[in-house]
């Protein structure tokens, strides 16, 4: 059984170096979350995050979100979070994407005027192995045009999106995700909190 285990450890982390790969590139890549399916790039990559636009169809700075691995990447990338965002970030027992004051160190177009940064930490083998390879945030948009309906598994991707990324991830690497959108709390430089989605 072990043997078993190790091969297909070992297949996902080679799935996980190639998703890297194009990802180091600039390239896009449609790959599954804890959640839904993401369309997902380097989320300090401006070129990058401009495509997953266009792709999208859509301009919204507000509908796409980052992937951290950790807490600690998290700080790097949010310089006002609230301490309390942190606590509620390690209570979470299903997704939560937290708005966080103080965006930084990402690409420009992907920052709201008010400055802040949508984030979650994933619960997903793959997504983790993704971001300790890229050592970035990632960003994870769902995987429609925009206007449409979120598609909870490959199947019912749109084939133009399909078409318009550079890798799509095997459907073999989804684990038990929700297939549905996370939670959204948005928290305050000093600590405000608003639900944006239960």
């Amino acid at each position: 059984m072990t043997a078993v285990r190790n091969a297909a450890a070992a297949e996902m982390q080679r799935e996980a170096d190639e998703a890297v790969r194009v990802l180091r590139e600039g390239g896009l890549i449609l790959y599954p979350t804890d959640t839904v399916w993401g369309i997902g790039c380097d989320a300090t990559n401006a070129a990058a995050v401009e495509r997953i636009y266009r792709l999208k169809r859509s301009e919204n700075k507000k509908s796409m979100l980052v992937l951290c691995a950790s807490a600690e990447m998290t700080v790097r990338y949010v310089n006002k979070a609230p301490g309390i965002a942190f606590d509620v970030m390690e209570m979470a027992t299903k997704p939560l994407t937290l708005i966080l004051p103080g965006a930084v160190g990402v690409a420009g177009n992907l920052v709201p005027e008010e400055g802040t940064l949508g984030v979650r930490v994933p619960d997903h083998e793959f997504c983790r192995l993704l971001l300790r390879g890229l050592r970035r945030p990632l960003v994870s948009t769902s995987a429609n045009l925009s206007g449409e309906a979120t598609p909870a598994g490959l199947e019912e991707v749109a084939r133009e999106i399909v078409d318009g990324v550079d890798f799509v991830v095997n459907p073999r690497f989804e684990g038990k995700p929700t297939r549905k959108a996370s939670s959204i709390i948005a928290f305050g430089e000093g600590g405000e909190v608003k639900i944006i989605r239960e």
